[in-house]
């Protein structure tokens, strides 16, 4: 069996949708779990509508996916000589014709057929024209013979077989007036030229199948394997749009999301492996396959996002989880972290990625460890620093210099204090809380403690001591 080729080939005229980022991250998926290539084109042949800042936001919403493909991105536009060759290659095989007719003709031609209950499918005087009666300096454009009669077959992976009557298909222009090569011809060429033998796509794309075989067939090439994925509908059953929320792949990298929970969550969007729900990248690759693709559009739902993502946060590797979390901190706009805070977070990651479905619900509950002194104690924890919790932070702190910094030293110490002081854990546990978080729901005290370090957890109670002295 040949190597497996896939490709995602995005137009650049805006944002990488939520649709464009599930499409490729199923070509990914097939070709990484076969060993095989997975290429991106950028199919640039608009150019009023394509823009450089379009093409750098697709990269990066790859990026940021971890779609990591083979070889340079290709233009497509960049292949219009490519493209144009082709055409011309089937014309002189009279597999493709000059057709010298106007748009006046054409609407004419239309309007009499719809008036008088036929096909309004252009059908062009000049597909069997001989070429000795072609006007000269007349502008024309080239189109393909499509088959008259039969049926085309898509032999698709998702849908079945899906069968068009032959002569719903026109002759479809290849060539525009100006020599240009259309969509339809370049993605075709690239395909072929690119060795891609899975064409995995939108089910939008389906009619273009039949008639982008019609160009195979003509060319004498092999067809690809198709498989065309239903659309992904809002909660509300309609196509996802603006209106439901986020559809741009860098909102989801803005609202803090993790990429591997992304990644789950796309891939359970119209495919499925029994009733597994969380899953690796390496199990993912393993498993996916056509069979587990649904025929019916998928339903986007954020909880189930924010689930998956908050899972593969709890369970991520804290060295690479803390590099995920700073290039996120830099996308939102935040400011840089200073090298010892940064060092706190890193520390603090193990007590906080727990539950936490974004990453700005992690960096709320590692709060304690990014800010500074002197801290601002809220209005809710400031309650906690009466004369009583006074008098049970300074009887703890002195002897907080020579315990031994270790879990059960500190869980040792503090209970010590409370029987000391006949009060139960959570009565010292309470300001010392607020002294070293300025806030009332925090992470546990003792990890707080663990996290800050014996210095910086002494100067903080020694300020909320210093304020009470006031």
């Amino acid at each position: 069996m040949s190597q497996v080729v896939t490709r995602i080939a995005p137009s650049p005229t805006g944002y990488m949708h939520i649709g464009t980022a599930r499409t490729a991250l199923f070509n990914w998926l097939y070709a990484r779990g076969r060993g095989g290539k997975f290429l991106l084109r950028i199919e640039d042949t608009d150019r009023e509508r394509s823009t450089p800042d379009a093409t750098k936001a697709i990269l990066r919403g790859m990026e940021w996916l971890g779609l990591d493909y083979d070889g340079e991105v290709i233009s497509q536009f960049e292949r219009a000589d490519r493209h144009s060759e082709v055409a011309h290659h089937l014309l002189s095989q009279g597999k493709a014709y000059k057709c010298f007719s106007t748009q006046e003709e054409i609407q004419k031609f239309r309007d009499t057929a719809r008036a008088e209950g036929r096909s309004t499918l252009f059908q062009s005087p000049w597909r069997d024209a001989d070429p000795d009666i072609h006007p000269d300096d007349t502008p024309y454009v080239v189109r393909i013979k499509s088959p008259e009669k039969g049926v085309s077959v898509i032999r698709d992976q998702v849908q079945g077989d899906v069968m068009i009557k032959n002569d719903q298909l026109d002759d479809m222009v290849l060539l525009r007036s100006d020599g240009t090569p259309v969509y339809m011809l370049a993605v075709v060429v690239d395909d072929y030229d690119m060795g891609i033998t899975h064409v995995i796509r939108g089910d939008d794309h389906l009619n273009n199948a039949a008639r982008q075989m019609i160009i195979y067939d003509a060319m004498g090439w092999n067809l690809p394997v198709y498989a065309h994925l239903p659309l992904i509908l809002g909660e509300d059953g309609k196509k996802l749009s603006k209106r439901h929320g986020a559809t741009s792949v860098e909102d989801y990298q803005t609202m803090g999301y993790s990429a591997q929970g992304m990644r789950n969550y796309l891939a359970r969007l119209g495919w499925s492996h029994g009733d597994d729900e969380f899953f690796t990248d390496v199990q993912a690759k393993e498993w996916f396959d056509f069979g587990g693709i649904n025929k019916s559009a998928a339903r986007f739902d954020f909880k189930k996002l924010q689930n998956l993502s908050g899972q593969h946060i709890a369970r991520a590797d804290d060295a690479a989880l803390l590099q995920e979390i700073l290039v996120y901190r830099e996308k939102a706009g935040m400011e840089p972290l200073t090298d010892e805070v940064e060092a706190r977070l890193a520390r603090a990651l193990y007590c906080v990625k727990d539950r936490a479905k974004t990453f700005g619900e992690l960096f709320d509950k590692a709060n304690f460890s990014l800010v500074e002194r002197p801290i601002e104690v809220e209005e809710k924890a400031l309650k906690q620093l009466n004369l009583v919790s006074h008098s049970i932070l300074e009887t703890l702190t002195p002897q907080l210099h020579n315990v031994t910094w270790s879990r059960e030293a500190l869980e040792a110490l503090v209970n010590q204090v409370a029987e000391a002081h006949e009060v139960g854990f959570g009565r010292v546990a309470g300001p010392l809380r607020a002294a070293l978080a300025g806030q009332s729901v925090t992470p546990s005290v003792i990890d707080m403690m663990l996290v800050l370090g014996r210095v910086e957890s002494i100067a903080r109670l020694n300020d909320v001591k210093a304020k009470c002295n006031d």
